[in-house]
């Protein structure tokens, strides 16, 4: 190889074949465009799954793991913002297809791992089902990191989107384009006593990001700091490179 690129679109076609292996592990991050209320812009999401892609895969590599950048995935699942402007979002199907297509594109290479790495929430359950759909279509090892919730202090357990943790992190990755000053809490605190029903317990329910607030807000940025946000990004590239030398050699072999 004539590179030391960990980006896999830096790398010509026959360096393909000569860098990537069967163990070979291709991150893909996944993001979104869409409405983050009056103080962050629509590609929050990106920004972070790229942001928190590239170092760790930087590191990763640094540490000696076989592992590869491919770009990000920003539109994707935002229906749940479809009545708001600024939502750039495909439908299950479509994205289903997308990243169907992208397997198949994957397993024509040498390289059989691909980990993606989700900082948008509408997407996991339709990755969590794609990780399937990639195995059993094209032998592949597939893997999905997705970012955790960190609801605030003030959020009781709804600070999903736009809130303190995701305002955090982007005050410390682009405060460029973050505007405090308009920054307004969101949070439907007559719902967050339910102890059945709500995120994260045991009944779900279908929601649409303007059912809380018209600004699309879910939670309360108005505690954002960029300190915490740096804490949150590193505690979340750590996380994943420790995971990276695991998904490099997983296998589940076969019980009896």
């Amino acid at each position: 190889m004539t590179t030391s690129t960990r980006h896999f679109a830096d790398l010509t076609t026959a360096e393909v074949s000569e860098a990537l292996s069967r163990d070979s592990v291709l991150v893909l991050p996944t993001g979104a465009i869409e409405p983050h209320g009056p103080h962050l812009p629509l590609r929050t999401d990106l920004v972070m799954a790229e942001a928190v892609s590239g170092a760790a895969v930087d590191r990763a590599a640094a540490e000696g793991n076989d592992v590869w950048l491919l770009p990000a995935l920003g539109y994707t699942k935002s229906d749940e913002h479809a009545n708001l402007p600024g939502a750039m979002w495909l439908q299950a199907e479509t994205m289903m297809r997308v990243v169907v297509d992208l397997g198949r594109s994957i397993a024509a290479t040498p390289a059989r791992r691909v980990l993606f790495v989700n900082c948008h929430g509408g997407n996991s359950a339709l990755l969590e089902v794609a990780l399937r759909e990639l195995r059993r279509r094209f032998d592949l090892q597939t893997f999905l990191y997705a970012s955790p919730a960190r609801p605030g202090p003030t959020e009781e357990g709804f600070g999903i989107h736009a809130g303190w943790a995701e305002t955090s992190m982007m005050l410390h990755l682009r405060p460029d384009l973050v505007d405090m000053t308009k920054a307004k809490a969101a949070v439907p605190h007559s719902i967050a006593g339910h102890k059945h029903v709500g995120f994260g317990k045991p009944v779900r329910f279908g929601w649409l990001a303007d059912d809380f607030a018209e600004s699309g807000v879910i939670g309360d940025p108005t505690g954002a700091d960029a300190a915490f946000g740096a804490e949150l990004f590193e505690g979340t590239v750590d996380s994943l490179v420790q995971a990276i030398p695991e998904v490099s050699t997983f296998d589940p072999g076969r019980v009896g």
